[in-house]
């Protein structure tokens, strides 16, 4: 019954094109030097997506965070998973595409820690924001975007150093079925997502 519903493939339609537009932001500002620009780029985006689209996940932790605190069907959030990680792999193609370089593109485990360290900034980057996500889900848009938009910022500029700062494994998994590159990906998939 579920997937006769337009709601149903309305919220599954949205879900695939925040992500795109979530994950193209992020890796197009990834061609700038530096943490900074990916990392508030995320945040903007982040706050303009709940604006404008209602407060998708557009994040495959977010999603399983509904799904274990039942605020989220099962099949729902299968659907929405899958929508994210397409998203993610065609922003990622069309940046591959249009970036001369795509060295930038996939998260990595960086030499300032060990992967388990990594594992830790992304677990404790992605509690922060899937707390902020529970805690702004009452709030009109602007509160909401605010709130989220500065998780998204304040956990890419965290963990970062560490992990990447990913905090979404569509915005990993995206980048490393275009380009190949699946050193230490396991990070961005095991940490928790919920609060």
């Amino acid at each position: 019954q579920e997937l006769r519903s337009g709601c149903f493939w309305r919220g599954v339609l949205v879900e695939l094109a925040a992500t795109l537009i979530f994950v193209g932001v992020i890796l197009g500002a990834s061609a700038a030097p530096g943490p900074l620009a990916p990392a508030l780029a995320g945040g903007l985006v982040a706050g303009g997506l709940v604006c404008t689209l209602g407060g998708p996940q557009a994040n495959p932790a977010l999603t399983l965070a509904l799904l274990c605190t039942r605020k989220l069907s099962a099949l729902r959030g299968a659907a929405g998973v899958l929508a994210q990680c397409t998203g993610a792999t065609l922003a990622s193609a069309a940046a591959r595409a249009a970036l001369p370089d795509d060295t930038g593109l996939v998260t990595r485990v960086s030499t300032v820690g060990t992967a388990g360290m990594a594992l830790a900034w992304e677990t404790f980057a992605t509690f922060q924001l899937a707390l902020a996500a529970f805690a702004s889900a009452e709030h009109t848009a602007p509160q909401a975007g605010l709130a989220l938009g500065s998780a998204v910022t304040a956990g890419a500029l965290a963990a970062g150093p560490f992990s990447g700062g990913s905090m979404n494994p569509a915005r990993s998994l995206g980048p490393a079925l275009v380009t190949g590159v699946w050193d230490d990906h396991w990070v961005s998939w095991g940490h928790p997502g919920t609060p």
